[in-house]
C-alpha cells in the first residue's frame, strides 16, 4: 500500500489534471486531513477551503446540520455525517467532500458509541456514502487511522 503522503499527492495530481476541488468537514479529526492535503505543494489548485466543526452548535450553523439530526441521532451518526458532506460541499463549491465526525477519546464514549466510534462520508459528483468505523488504540491513534482510511478510501474512489 502506498503511503498517505504519496496518495494525497496523487489525489492532488488527478484533481488538478481533471479541474476538481475538494473540501472537508472535520470534527474528531481536528483538521488533519486539510493538513495532510495542504502539506503537499500544489494543494491550493484543488483546496479552496475546509471547516473543522466540532460543537454541534457549529455544525448546525455553519454546515446546516438539523438540530433534530443532532438530538435524535448526536452528531456521531450516519445521519450527521450524510448532512456536514452536503454542507461542506455546498459551502465550498467543490466537486468532492470529506466529512468525519466521532469519538477519539478518551472520554466521551458510551456502551452505544464507545471511544473509536467514528463516521467518515465521502461525497463525489455521483455518490456519497458513509462510513461507520471503530478504531483502537489512544487519541491521537484514533484521530490518524481516520484521516488514513479517509484518504485511502478517496484514492480508491479515484482508483489509485
Amino acid at each position: 500500500m502506498k503511503n498517505i503522503q504519496e496518495l494525497t499527492g496523487n489525489i492532488i495530481q488527478k484533481l488538478t489534471e481533471t479541474e476538481q476541488t475538494i473540501t472537508f468537514a472535520e470534527s474528531c479529526t481536528g483538521g488533519r486531513i486539510a493538513a495532510a492535503f495542504t502539506a503537499i505543494s500544489g494543494s491550493s489548485a484543488v483546496l479552496n477551503g475546509s471547516c473543522v466543526t466540532y460543537s454541534n452548535e457549529i455544525k448546525h450553523f455553519w454546515l446546516g446540520v438539523e438540530e433534530k439530526v443532532l438530538e435524535k441521532y448526536g452528531a456521531v451518526s450516519q445521519q450527521c455525517v450524510s448532512q456536514m458532506l452536503e454542507g461542506i460541499k455546498n459551502l465550498a463549491g467543490a466537486d468532492y467532500a470529506i466529512a468525519v465526525s466521532g469519538i477519539a477519546g478518551p472520554t466521551g464514549g458510551t456502551e452505544a458509541k464507545p471511544v473509536g466510534t467514528v463516521y467518515i462520508g465521502l461525497q463525489t459528483p455521483f455518490s456519497q456514502e458513509v462510513f461507520h468505523c471503530f478504531f483502537h488504540g489512544d487519541r491521537e491513534q484514533v484521530q490518524e487511522q481516520s484521516v488514513v482510511f479517509a484518504i485511502e478510501k478517496l484514492a480508491e474512489v479515484l482508483n489509485f
